[in-house]
């Protein structure tokens, strides 16, 4: 009876690790320092409705009107619209890894960390969406099947991204469009490289690899006129 029982246990030990080892790539976010603490914290505490960041109208400016000449006369009056507004929330999409986040903005860097559990981040004292110079946007991310609470998993398939894809950017009711035009590996701490400063450039901005703080990941986008 006693050997049925050690040899029970040891084929359960064995079993585990041999499942351990070909599910690790799926299951290696459940051993994330600090993750079953973000998952009682998020369901227990914060979770609420996500913001409605869907387009729910566009309003076109530009409109026929009637204006009446000094003789009397009705003349029809044709504004060309300069502008698209929208009624949407400031968000960053990207089509091509189905990301659609919300674009929070602070004033302090001390603020960043509490808002990217919101969203992604307007890096404080870059250049605002659609400006000339350089836009930094950061977004967290996370190990391979990360849950997505939060937005820990924002970001974490930009490296994905190659020249020539999309980035949207809504803000304050405008549409920003940016193409990709590369990929950037950086140490903790490097500097961005500098960019032509007539020209409004997009930099997303993330840990590398996913989940871990090593370096940093950025792609440059630049604005589509």
């Amino acid at each position: 009876m006693d050997f049925k029982k050690i040899f029970l246990k040891y084929f359960i030990l064995f079993f585990l690790a041999v499942f351990l080892i070909f599910n690790w790539g799926r299951i290696s976010w459940i051993f994330h320092p600090g993750y079953l603490s973000r998952v009682i914290s998020f369901y227990l505490f914060e979770k609420k409705e996500k913001p409605n960041i869907e387009e729910k109208e566009k309003i076109e400016l530009g409109k026929t009107g009637k204006i009446e000449s000094i003789e009397g006369k009705t003349q029809e009056l044709k504004v060309q619209p300069k502008e698209e507004l929208f009624q949407k929330e400031d968000s960053v999409e990207i089509p091509k890894i189905g990301i659609s986040a919300p674009l929070r903005k602070v004033e302090r860097e001390q603020e960043i960390k509490k808002e990217l559990d919101k969203g992604v981040v307007l890096w404080p004292g870059s250049a605002l969406p659609g400006e000339k110079g350089q836009t930094i946007i950061l977004g967290h991310s996370a190990p391979p099947n990360w849950p997505k609470i939060k937005y820990d998993w924002v970001f974490s398939k930009i490296n994905l991204l190659q020249q020539g894809d999309l980035v949207i950017v809504y803000f304050k009711k405008k549409k920003h469009l940016y193409s990709v035009q590369r990929k950037i590996f950086l140490a903790k701490g490097e500097k961005l490289p500098t960019t032509d400063p007539q020209k409004s450039v997009l930099f997303l901005i993330s840990c590398w690899p996913p989940g871990k703080d090593f370096k940093r990941i950025a792609v440059e986008a630049e604005k589509i006129e």
